[in-house]
């Protein structure tokens, strides 16, 4: 029986769905802050335009990476390929306890926190002597782990259907402050640009924002962790990661464009529920309450887009090292079903014992050394000069890897030098990757059958398609 694949708009789904998180709606409050923020309307929309063009560069590049080496995983299997398995292993071993479990743990916990106010339960009410908003997320979790459970043709339809209705939700939001344009008065922001605009763009403070855009755009490399199970991945992979990278970066700026518009900047700084605070001033309490209870349901979609990408992480590992061989296991409908409870498990203890906002910190440190350590490979394809027929070219090599890898270690920096404490965990967290690669049995040491050598090249070359 012919394997069930993934199709080009579940690949684009995954994308947006991945990106289109929390982030968005949370990270204008930093922005915005007077003190360590840049309070400015153009300086706003030149970071989020900056923050998109950096993401683009990296799915351009990993478009190359992914074709080539064309399998699933996303940076355990690239990371593997491009440098040595142990590094891949680590990456892998990171993005299971952290890149995927901790996402899908705070992607719950924000459906929790925005749906209560429909049902007019608080969020300090507790349910057995817990949270009801960890009970929310975990219910989550549950749902879309039976829904994974079904197989790849139907979480696919689901993604679909969910993102389908995410992206319908988002362009009411962006089409609110004129069929409401009579409830409110407009804020006094202004977006032109003046000699403080530039002043704001050059300064530490926009840096430091940076970090928080760029985490709300993670999640544009999604695909790259189904290329096994995806459609023609030559021509549906790239195409994934560009067009649903662009999508999100028109709905980013447009959004934020619209949080200003609303409200002042006085009422935005230093909070967390800005689609909330938005919401209510331009619709009124009542249906601004229905409204983000709504919107706060379809971040499910980014749960589940999460739901297909991480247990492929939990496969790839499981086929690789003989220790973790059942992990590697999927059923006939294409369920990686002992993944799926791998990735379900650590997600729901995180919900109940990891506080918030350090799951929102480690998770954008570590996504940023390991896409960073990705998208330098890309060098080392090149100068080994590795190619299939399969493989896509990087748009604008070498700009666009210059261009991400010199933000990425700018953003990391940063962040090390704010927050030394997170390279610390990490390290902690690296620890026990090691003793378990050394002990797990690898079974295969040789790089990817399909990467060609030297004198193949020439050959392949002329079949080479340009992203």
């Amino acid at each position: 029986m012919k394997a069930q694949k993934y199709t080009r708009s579940v690949a684009i789904n995954m994308v947006i769905a991945n990106m289109i998180g929390t982030g968005i709606f949370t990270s204008l409050g930093f922005q915005l802050d007077p003190v360590f923020g840049i309070p400015d309307g153009f300086a706003i929309i030149v970071i989020w335009i900056l923050g998109g063009i950096i993401a683009l560069c990296g799915a351009t590049v990993y478009g190359e990476i992914a074709t080539t080496i064309n399998k699933s995983g996303g940076e355990y299997a690239f990371l593997s390929e491009l440098y040595h398995p142990l590094l891949g292993f680590i990456s892998g071993w990171v993005s299971i306890l952290v890149g995927f479990s901790a996402a899908i743990a705070m992607l719950g916990l924000a459906v929790g926190e925005y749906f209560l106010p429909l049902i007019g339960v608080s969020g300090d009410f507790k349910f057995g002597g817990i949270e009801i908003g960890k009970v929310v997320a975990f219910l989550v979790l549950l749902l879309v782990l039976l829904i994974q459970w079904q197989g790849v043709k139907t979480s696919g339809k689901f993604q679909n259907y969910m993102t389908a209705i995410k992206l319908g939700l988002i362009f009411f939001f962006l089409l609110m402050p004129f069929i409401f344009g009579g409830n409110y008065e407009p804020s006094n922001n202004h977006f032109g640009a003046d000699k403080d605009s530039w002043d704001t763009i050059f300064s530490l403070p926009f840096a430091g924002s940076l970090v928080f855009v760029l985490f709300a755009y993670s999640g544009w490399n999604a695909s790259t962790y189904i290329v096994g199970s995806l459609e023609n991945p030559k021509r549906n992979l790239p195409y994934s990661l560009i067009v649903g990278t662009l999508i999100v970066t028109v709905l980013y700026v447009l959004l934020n464009l619209v949080f200003m518009y609303v409200s002042d900047f006085d009422d935005l700084a230093g909070q967390l529920e800005i689609g909330n605070i938005v919401a209510y001033k331009a619709m009124g309490k009542d249906w601004g309450l229905v409204f983000t209870s709504v919107l706060s349901l379809a971040l499910i979609s980014g749960v589940n887009a999460m739901f297909i990408a991480a247990p492929r992480v939990v496969q790839e590992i499981g086929k690789d090292y003989s220790l973790f061989e059942k992990l590697g296991q999927e059923s006939k409908n294409g369920a990686p079903k002992l993944a799926l409870l791998v990735i379900f498990a650590i997600a729901s203890i995180m919900i109940f014992t990891v506080p918030f906002n350090e799951l929102l910190e480690f998770t954008g440190v570590t996504l940023g050394i390991f896409a960073l350590l990705t998208v330098l490979g890309v060098f080392i394809l090149r100068a080994k000069k590795k190619r299939t027929s399969n493989t896509v070219s990087s748009f604008l090599y070498p700009i666009t890897p210059i261009i991400f890898a010199g933000f990425s270690i700018w953003m990391i920096y940063f962040f090390a030098n704010m927050k030394p404490m997170v390279l610390v965990w990490l390290l902690i967290l690296i620890a026990p990757a090691v003793l378990l690669y050394y002990s797990s049995g690898r079974k295969n040491n040789e790089l990817n059958e399909e990467l060609l050598d030297d004198g193949q090249h020439d050959k392949e070359a002329n079949n080479e398609v340009d992203a």
